[in-house]
């Protein structure tokens, strides 16, 4: 029996060409350009291409992500598709994938894809990727996975991934968790089942989260700043455990008193924050109001909260759903509590 996968096409370097008058790499292919090469390897699979975009991911904003993950709702709601590829641009891919992994209530498998190479490169990487994309979209076993990432052979989760390679073509990895499965050849191999966590029926997301990276001697001015010019919530990439400068300290005491959200990452890949550390460490910042994210990065943490804040603006709503999150797909709960 022939399985439909519907391909969704956003730019990229996938699609992307050289341009001559411009000297540089641009996104020009549309989602038929991508498809004609792989149709004759996917006997089985009746790939159907569509056009969401056509932009380098580095231009995309946060309603372009929010954008796309509506059509992947309305992809996966159609009862003649089996999974849903989406070939995206590698440098903002593991937020579009992170964001499509909490708005979107399927069962069915959410892959996306890309390349490191444009398409008119003679080692181009973009078909292989999207062969292997579509495989997985068609597996059974992908289903109940949530988003995923196919990449250089390799298939991530959303929660975990990360680009962590400008150039080489095995882009993506999952500190601290590894590759969720393999594909090999035709086969696709997955080592493990992930736990599910609850999706966000959210119609609108807030755009203004802050991001904020610690570094030696950082003062509050990027703090007091965000928070002046409309910042809805801030998150702090915070040094080690989850620990401060001093001036960063009072800085989110300010921000917490004007009942702005202050969310807890690390600026470490791999490893948990957690309020150990006194003077202005962690135990300070979780007395001041801040709340720890364990296990996700800063630029997801961000994500979520943009959909939390854009489901309610309440802080208390906010602070239940990064807890309920956290539990359910870190299996976690917040040392903040």
């Amino acid at each position: 029996m022939t399985k439909k996968v519907l391909l969704l096409a956003t730019g990229g370097t996938i699609a992307s060409r050289y341009d001559a008058d411009h000297d540089d790499v641009r996104a020009v292919g549309h989602a038929d350009d991508l498809t004609r090469w792989v149709r004759s390897h996917t006997q089985g699979i009746d790939v159907e291409a569509n056009d969401i975009m056509t932009v380098n991911s580095y231009q995309m904003t946060l309603a372009d992500l929010f954008r796309m993950a509506c059509a992947i709702r309305q992809a996966v709601d159609r009862e003649d598709v089996a999974g849903v590829v989406v070939t995206h641009g590698t440098d903002t891919m593991e937020e579009s994938v992170f964001m499509a992994d909490l708005l979107v209530d399927t069962e069915k498998p959410i892959v996306f894809t890309g390349a490191q190479r444009s398409a008119d490169d003679p080692h181009a990487d973009g078909p292989a990727n999207l062969l292997d994309a579509i495989r997985v979209a068609s597996t059974p076993a992908a289903r109940g996975h949530g988003a995923l990432v196919a990449f250089g052979q390799e298939i991530h989760a959303a929660r975990w991934v990360s680009k962590t390679h400008t150039s080489a073509l095995r882009a993506f990895q999952s500190p601290g968790k590894g590759p969720l499965g393999i594909v090999d050849g035709e086969r696709v191999v997955l080592h493990y089942p992930l736990d599910r966590h609850a999706k966000m029926a959210c119609e609108a997301i807030e755009p203004r989260v802050d991001l904020l990276r610690l570094y030696v001697g950082a003062d509050a001015r990027f703090i007091d700043c965000a928070v002046a010019t409309g910042a809805r919530a801030l998150v702090l990439e915070a040094f080690g455990r989850g620990n401060a400068t001093a001036a960063v300290l009072e800085g989110i005491q300010r921000a917490v008193a004007r009942d702005i959200p202050v969310i807890v990452t690390s600026r470490c890949p791999q490893g948990l924050v957690e309020p150990v550390y006194g003077g202005s460490g962690g135990a300070a910042l979780a007395r001041a109001g801040a709340l720890f994210a364990p296990g996700i990065s800063g630029i997801k943490a961000r994500i979520l909260l943009s959909a939390l804040l854009g489901r309610s603006p309440s802080p208390e709503t906010l602070r239940t759903g990064l807890l309920s999150f956290l539990e359910q797909a870190f299996n976690m709960r917040s040392p903040s509590e």
